[in-house]
């Protein structure tokens, strides 16, 4: 069963997509709108998370906006800000080994074959530092589902119940 998502985590999401893909102008529209709706600290991990999917310009950019308006000051200590690169790589391989069940070796070998720089990449900074951080579900209690090569259709369904969803371009064909 599918749910509708509330008008806070709806103004998230609309927001996110924005700072990721929209135009300046939207993007401060949505900031200015999410800031009337969503709690600022969903928005802090929002504006954090934006670095990984939308890259190191657009979180930028938009955290300079957000600070514009919201008047918020930057926290002055974050996890993320003790450089705990064998705990972020622990973190990463156990995360990316969850997504990507059986394929996790296959799909290291292949991002090694690209280049070993993109896989010590995607292990720490990805799924290590980024997608490990436990903030976003905490703020925002969802569940998380996993599709995965060679699920029977009602564990796929189940999967796909939950709030963020993830898998391979593959899986969602």
């Amino acid at each position: 069963m599918l749910h509708s998502l509330d008008g806070e985590t709806a103004m998230l999401v609309r927001t996110g997509a924005l700072i990721s893909g929209g135009e300046e102008r939207a993007m401060r529209s949505a900031l200015v709108a999410a800031n009337l709706v969503v709690r600022p600290e969903w928005i802090e991990e929002l504006l954090l998370q934006t670095y990984l999917f939308a890259g190191f310009p657009r979180a930028l950019n938009a955290t300079r906006e957000w600070r514009r308006i919201s008047g918020r000051a930057a926290p002055s200590d974050d996890p993320g800000t003790r450089y705990d690169v064998e705990g972020w790589t622990a973190r990463g391989e156990t995360t990316c080994a969850i997504v990507y069940g059986p394929s996790y070796e296959r799909l290291r070998m292949n991002i090694r074959d690209l280049h070993p720089a993109l896989d010590a990449w995607m292990i720490v900074e990805g799924y290590g530092k980024v997608l490990g951080r436990s903030q976003l579900d905490r703020f925002l209690g969802l569940t998380v589902g996993c599709i995965q090569q060679g699920m029977d259709p009602p564990a796929r369904r189940d999967q796909y119940a939950a709030d963020i969803t993830y898998g391979t371009n593959n899986e969602f064909g």
